[in-house]
């Protein structure tokens, strides 16, 4: 299967940049008039999106696809693993969940897998003119080559160049490169089109000497520079970042707690950047010098997860916090936590198949093995304004006593509860404080009078063309253009 219209971007590494440089190549092809998908064969990530044909997918994908300014679907990322141990995860296949896996019986499965991957890049390619591949990890990875769906073992079955990215802040640069490189096969090297070095500091001419001494050991062209960009905000594939962004104007102290399997916290990355917001990422209570507004994040492992608050102090801190005035905001699995009780009668989670929550709210949970994927929209009932959001979870959730709704939906349904003294509101809604409206509503309930205006969607925009004016000011649309076989097209 010839790709010509296909580009992989590998890595030396996870986190050499992958994500971002794809997002980047997606906007400066959709600025030249191009209309891309970015695709990423495997991904494995906790933090995932649902797309409007009702599938999961990576949340990367779905930034790339806002990138590319396309609608994200599940053929962007086939298959997506959900970690739900050290050694196990949730396998998600065009969108939807077929079982648990350990990494073993994972690794027997990909070649059945691979047919899946290359149906969803037929499925672009027919549709697209250009599709810009994520690679996973690193492709040497020489102990999982003979079944990779993921790299290089993809780009050989479509036939696709591949580039290869490196952190030069991470130290090591040249050494990342050439040990890559190195331990690829022949036909695999033959395919590699140039290198990308990545974050780079400083004046470009003391790196001269590095890049032209490692384009003569290897063939290979470094294609770019790409600098360091300061204060890019780019949302993450899927690890956290603790650091925190202080101003002036912070008036707001909001923690999230941060327990081993949470996921989708990309819900909070609003809240990160809003002016009026200190937002502190906690693993621990001990870690907390401030809180006017806790929050409960979404969790993989819910059970499993409760447990740990458990254990490392966070009932008594939240007891505390509540006793004081403080406020609490729930979604998904944080939510099902504050509840009386949870039951997992098919064992889906663990062994237990009953476990007290926290007690906050009078709602239990009964987990099931069919997952809620919907995107949603409704009302919330206090303001009358709207909202939306998205659900992923296991559970179903049905209130014990009498308990104050948050929002009325679309169909008729009510969700979300509130406690009867207003210190908690929790719901299955992952997005939800995307909503500006709905923000500020929150925001207030929490303790804010004076809020800056903060447009979170058109500051996510304003980031991703920072990045891409930043890269294709290194890499030139016609170097993409080239790398893709595209005839320059000055109509575009």
């Amino acid at each position: 299967m010839k790709a010509k219209q296909t580009l992989m971007v590998q890595g030396t590494t996870s986190d050499a940049g992958k994500s971002v440089l794809v997002a980047a190549l997606c906007r400066i092809l959709s600025n030249h008039g191009y209309r891309v998908a970015p695709f990423k064969p495997q991904n494995m990530a906790l933090n995932s999106a649902v797309t409007n044909d009702g599938g999961e997918i990576g949340r990367a994908q779905a930034v790339q696809a806002e990138a590319a300014r396309v609608e994200a679907t599940v053929d962007m990322n086939p298959v997506l693993l959900k970690p739900n141990s050290d050694i196990g995860a949730q396998v998600i296949v065009h969108g939807k969940s077929i079982g648990n896996s350990d990494a073993v019986d994972y690794h027997a499965m990909k070649p059945q897998l691979l047919g899946a991957v290359l149906e969803s890049h037929k499925r672009l390619s027919e549709a697209f003119e250009v599709v810009i591949v994520e690679g996973a990890g690193s492709p040497a990875e020489i102990n999982l080559r003979d079944r990779d769906i993921a790299n290089m073992g993809f780009a050989e079955e479509a036939d696709c160049p591949v580039v290869i990215v490196a952190d030069i802040d991470k130290g090591g640069v040249f050494a990342h490169l050439v040990g890559t490189y190195e331990l690829l096969s022949e036909t695999e090297k033959a395919r590699v089109k140039g290198f990308i070095i990545n974050k780079f500091r400083g004046d470009i001419t003391l790196l001269k000497p590095g890049n032209d001494w490692l384009e003569q050991k290897l063939g290979v062209p470094v294609l770019a520079t790409i600098p360091f960009i300061p204060n890019l905000y780019i949302e993450p594939e899927d690890a956290l970042d603790f650091n925190q962004i202080v101003t002036t104007q912070n008036i707001l102290n909001v923690t999230v707690v941060v327990y081993p399997r949470i996921s989708n916290h990309t819900d909070f990355d609003v809240l990160r950047l809003h002016p009026n917001i200190k937002l502190h990422y906690a693993r621990s209570p001990n870690q907390v010098n401030a809180c006017d507004l806790l929050i409960l994040p979404g969790s993989k492992s819910v059970m499993a997860d409760l447990g740990y608050l458990i254990t490392e102090g966070w009932q008594t801190y939240i007891n505390r916090h509540l006793r004081y005035g403080g406020k609490i905001f729930a979604i998904c699995g944080g939510m099902q936590m504050l509840g009386e009780k949870l039951y997992d009668p098919m064992c889906i989670e663990s062994h237990q198949r009953e476990v007290t929550g926290l007690g906050h709210l009078p709602i239990q949970t009964t987990l099931m093995a069919n997952k809620t994927l919907n995107k949603t929209k409704g009302e919330c009932l206090e303001t009358n304004t709207k909202v939306s959001g998205y659900e992923i979870h296991a559970g179903i959730t049905e209130a014990l006593d009498e308990c104050e709704r948050i929002f009325k939906l679309e169909n008729g349904d009510f969700e979300g509860y509130q406690s009867s003294d207003n210190q908690i509101k929790a719901t299955y809604l992952h997005g939800i404080f995307d909503n500006p409206e709905y923000l500020t509503t929150i925001l207030t309930w929490a303790g804010i009078e004076n809020m800056t205006s903060f447009d979170y969607e058109a500051e996510k925009d304003r980031q991703i063309e920072k990045l891409a004016n930043a890269v294709e000011c290194a890499l030139p649309i016609e170097k993409i253009e080239n790398l893709l076989s595209l005839p320059r097209n000055t109509a575009k």
